[in-house]
């Protein structure tokens, strides 16, 4: 009975862990959608935005590459601050 309990236990784990994976992929879709749609993108592919950012100007690119360094910046070294660019 205690080992089908432990496996019930981490299965409902696994069930959380991708839940948790899918609502991030999620956001993370939104906000690439939401980029395409604020720059006026037609080609909804990373060659569609490779040839956006040819045409930018330096502020206009220094703009979109701080929203992709917020929304994509990883928490692995939080409490390190080696990390820090």
């Amino acid at each position: 009975m205690k080992n089908s309990a432990l496996k019930g236990a981490l299965g409902a784990l696994a069930v959380v862990g991708v839940a948790l994976i899918a609502k991030k992929a999620i956001q993370r879709k939104r906000f690439i959608k939401g980029i395409f749609d604020e720059y006026g993108i037609k080609e909804k592919s990373p060659f569609g935005l490779a040839d956006k950012i040819r045409e930018m100007n330096e502020e206009d690119y220094q703009e979109l590459k701080g929203k992709f360094k917020k929304e994509f910046h990883s928490r692995c070294c939080k409490k390190d601050h080696m990390c820090e660019a």
